[in-house]
């Protein structure tokens, strides 16, 4: 039997974006994938309240100022994006642990078909703990492609 290529042409490719260098990468990345193949690129950015202490997470107030700053935020990043020439751009803020958050929430609410993220190599004994990176490639239900430097 005659093997056959597989061509997927992913049409909805979503990418996390932070400040971290393994998501700048696979930022830019993203951007060259959905305009060389028309696609709808979803940034996302997770609002994740282990960075709060309890009295912020508390706060309604602190919680929403910090929601419309990373909203600001990345609305940069779909700028940029739509400056580099992907035709349609589109954004999505969520609550959580980044990873499950990605994985359980925002694929199936943004009907993504590919999950681009970063992966940083790690040496010594942080290569042996899980990462963000690990737990979206291990357990989401469309295509991971993890790009490294």
């Amino acid at each position: 039997m005659a093997k056959e290529e597989y061509n997927k042409n992913f049409k909805r490719i979503l990418v996390g974006v932070d400040d971290s260098e393994d998501a700048q990468l696979a930022f830019r990345y993203a951007i060259r994938e959905a305009r060389s193949s028309d696609a709808t690129l979803i940034i996302t950015s997770i609002l994740e309240h282990e960075d709060m202490n309890v009295y912020e997470a508390l706060d309604k107030n602190y919680i929403h100022g910090k929601r419309d700053e990373l909203t600001k935020h990345i609305a940069k990043y779909r700028d940029l994006a739509l400056r580099a020439g992907v035709k349609n751009v589109e954004m999505v803020i969520d609550e959580g642990e980044a990873g499950e958050t990605i994985v359980k929430n925002v694929i199936p609410a943004v009907n993504a078909d590919l999950l681009i993220i970063g992966s940083l190599s790690k040496t010594g004994i942080r290569k042996y703990f899980g990462s963000q990176a690990s737990y979206m490639a291990k357990y989401s239900p469309i295509s991971v492609m993890v790009v490294r430097e």
